[in-house]
């Protein structure tokens, strides 16, 4: 008997998500232009001459010229790429809204040759921390209760561990902090809506939220994430992630004792034997 195949949880509402995208502004793309310069940055260290690029994200516009030849292709369930047609994928701020975010990696990694790279960006698991605390407060407070307000975003480790899954090699994660200050908490919301990041979450809360709610959240901000000069500090986090298609080409590591000097040999001191347990 054959079992049907079991569908991954769907953590985010797409539809919603596409919506909220439409309504972006142009001028609010603060966090693609700093993802961009990563990208740019990462890819000058890389001494290779990339001709098949293709580039995954949910606008086209920020990631304009960014390579020769690029493809552009949005960061849909199922990605427009053709079987090992690129050289190089760059997927930028995108896998944190994706339900099913090893399948997104899995899929860049057939799109690419043998020995090409992965370059992603994504939101980590700092960003709007303090806005995600300040509001599980007040609506715990006023409502007696929680709904999911702030998507869940992955920590570098895990983010990491993806890559290997997916199926990458030598896999590289490190982190960009940045820190924005915003007058309160509606001038924060009104930043995230005009950059299409609001709450799309399939659980989130369908009816109007209590004005008190937000008005607590705003003093809880304040009391516990405002600068010197009574700002509010909202974190965003980059992680930026690097991995390649196999290739028997790439450094490999070495066999277990395959080892040709001895350790202690190696760092000239005396070897001294491990007593046993019963002794």
């Amino acid at each position: 008997m054959t079992q049907e195949p079991v569908a991954h949880p769907q953590i985010f509402d797409h539809d919603a998500l596409r919506q909220r995208r439409i309504r972006r502004k142009s001028d609010a793309m603060f966090l693609h232009d700093m993802a961009r310069d990563e990208v740019e940055d990462r890819l000058s260290m890389v001494k290779r001459t990339f001709t098949k690029p293709a580039i995954v994200a949910p606008f086209a516009e920020p990631w304009e010229n960014v390579l020769p030849g690029q493809k552009i292709v949005l960061d849909n369930d199922v990605l427009a790429l053709e079987p090992q047609a690129h050289d190089v994928i760059i997927h930028v701020m995108a896998l944190h809204w994706a339900n099913d975010p090893v399948g997104q990696l899995i899929q860049c990694r057939r799109a690419l040759q043998e020995d090409g790279l992965l370059l992603l960006v994504t939101l980590g698991g700092q960003t709007l921390h303090e806005l995600r605390t300040s509001l599980a407060e007040a609506e715990t407070y006023i409502s007696g209760g929680l709904s999911p307000r702030v998507a869940p975003m992955g920590e570098i480790r895990d983010l990491g561990a993806l890559l290997q899954r997916a199926g990458f090699a030598l896999p590289v994660a490190d982190v960009v902090p940045l820190s924005v200050q915003y007058r309160d908490l509606p001038h924060l919301m009104q930043d995230l809506r005009a950059m299409g990041e609001t709450n799309a979450m399939t659980n989130r809360l369908r009816k109007p939220t209590r004005r008190a709610v937000f008005d607590l959240a705003n003093h809880i901000y304040g009391q516990n994430f405002a600068t010197e000069d009574g700002k509010l500090n909202a974190t965003f986090e980059l992680v930026c992630l690097t991995g390649w298609s196999p290739a028997d080409t790439q450094p490999q590591p070495l066999r277990p004792g395959s080892a040709k000097m001895r350790l202690a040999d190696a760092l000239k001191v005396p070897e001294t034997k491990v007593p046993d347990r019963d002794q």
